[in-house]
């Protein structure tokens, strides 16, 4: 985690302290568990929440006792038992070290996901906000970077609200997938441990029992996880893209917002640089990066090896940690964007009338025309207009062949802009709903 992209809360999640409180809550669930069985006494199972509940553990004392074991979950046991005395020695009894960092992983990453379903509800609000502000701004849309024919920028904004609701959907599931709970031994056979007490344990942190594990929770839903965080990163970085090309000098039809004070470039005074949308591009190459080692983490030897581990161990805080700074930053852009509209009817009008040609296609067949010859006649009025050489309802006015289908009224009805938007309406309530 680099602290320039990591915001507090979802730092958190990852520090040193709450995956030893975890662990903590694991073990003295499992052992009050235990004690209601009857495995251990209940005054030990009592003496490990009361001695060490509100304890702030001693990170650097079990890093130290790691050095000597090289094992991290021994050495958390060992400062426990230091702290709790003798009746540590019933903690931990039939578990195994993935029982508790399992476990403890999933916790961790069903917290990072309800604050990225929260991160994506402050990127939905933003574009709705902003969505239904211009949802009749008319603007240019493109294809293959060229000018096509008339959308609204509301109708842009609209897109990717519906993408970024397929997004938390995405998420919420994920979020179900990874919130399971293995106490199962040492292969997962319940051998040394009642499966009650997985049962007691998933229930106490908030997740459900594994159906079935080895030694390890199966990798497969971790690999949905962060697939599901790839994914949602590309949907940032599709939006992103779209800023930056609308940013470009010669396009200008939005614009990042420029604080005060702000510098563009150390050479050049008058830069107004993307720097947000920039950067989210990058973020999002290394969110889309992770889900290769999450996908080769499914693939173990037998019950468990530990190869997957120490990807684990960077992938989990590195993802989640980016994500949610990518996300928050996306939410800010979007609420703060700069949108020109007199910018948005200017390029409208670079092509000289150009963007209504398949209404005059559509116009021609309609009276009679072929499609190939209606193809032919519009097509020859429109690439004189594409050189520079013309406006082309005047040029389409001039043409004999267009006159024997169309009158120079019924050609100028081709022309109207608000033809394209009588739709609007319909689309924003399939995305929006009635709202």
């Amino acid at each position: 985690m680099i602290s320039r992209y990591t915001r507090p809360e979802m730092a958190a999640i990852w520090e040193a302290q709450t995956r030893f409180k975890i662990w903590f809550e694991i073990e003295a669930h499992a052992a009050d568990a235990l004690a209601e069985l009857g495995t251990i006494p209940k005054e030990a199972a009592k003496a490990v929440w009361t001695k060490a509940r509100d304890v702030i553990f001693d990170v650097a004392r079990i890093d130290e006792i790691e050095r000597e074991t090289k094992h991290d979950v021994i050495a958390f046991l060992t400062h426990l038992a230091e702290i709790v005395g003798p009746e540590a020695r019933f903690v931990h009894q039939g578990m195994t070290s993935s029982d508790v960092l399992d476990t403890c992983l999933n916790v961790q990453l069903t917290r990072a996901a309800d604050l990225l379903i929260g991160d994506v509800d402050r990127v939905l609000a933003a574009l709705k906000k902003r969505a239904f502000e211009h949802k009749m701004t008319p603007t240019i849309g493109r294809s293959h970077g060229i000018h096509a024919e008339p959308i609204t920028f509301g109708l842009k904004l609209a897109f990717a609200y519906a993408e970024f609701t397929r997004a938390r959907e995405r998420l919420v599931i994920a979020r179900k997938e990874i919130a399971t709970c293995a106490i199962s031994g040492a292969v997962g056979t319940f051998a040394q441990i009642d499966p009650r007490v997985e049962e007691h344990v998933a229930k106490a942190m908030g997740l459900t029992p594994e159906p079935i594990s080895t030694q390890v929770i199966p990798r497969d839903r971790h690999a949905m996880y962060f697939a599901t965080l790839g994914v949602i990163a590309s949907s940032v970085e599709r939006l992103a893209t779209e800023i930056r090309h609308m940013q470009r000098t010669e396009v200008l039809e939005a614009e990042e917002f420029f604080s005060e004070g702000q510098k563009g470039s150390s050479a050049m005074p008058h830069k107004r640089n993307p720097v947000l949308s920039e950067n989210l591009t990058g973020l999002a190459r290394m969110v889309r990066a992770y889900v290769t080692p999450a996908m080769e983490n499914v693939v173990l030897w037998h019950e468990r090896d530990i190869s997957h581990s120490s990807a684990e161990r960077m992938i989990a805080p590195d993802a989640t940690v980016t994500l949610d700074f990518a996300l928050n930053r996306l939410a800010g852009l979007i609420d703060k964007l700069l949108v020109y509209p007199a910018n948005m009817q200017k390029n409208l009008d670079r092509l000289g009338g150009l963007i209504h040609s398949q209404r005059l296609l559509i116009a021609l067949t309609q009276k009679g025309c072929s499609r190939e010859d209606a193809y032919k006649l519009v097509q020859r009025n429109a690439m004189p207009v594409w050189r520079g050489e013309g406006d082309f309802e005047t040029l389409l006015k001039k043409d004999a062949d267009v006159k024997k289908y169309l009158t120079d009224a019924e050609i100028s009805e081709q022309f109207d802009l608000g033809y394209h938007f009588k739709h609007v309406d319909t689309i924003f309530k399939r995305v929006f709903g009635e709202s």
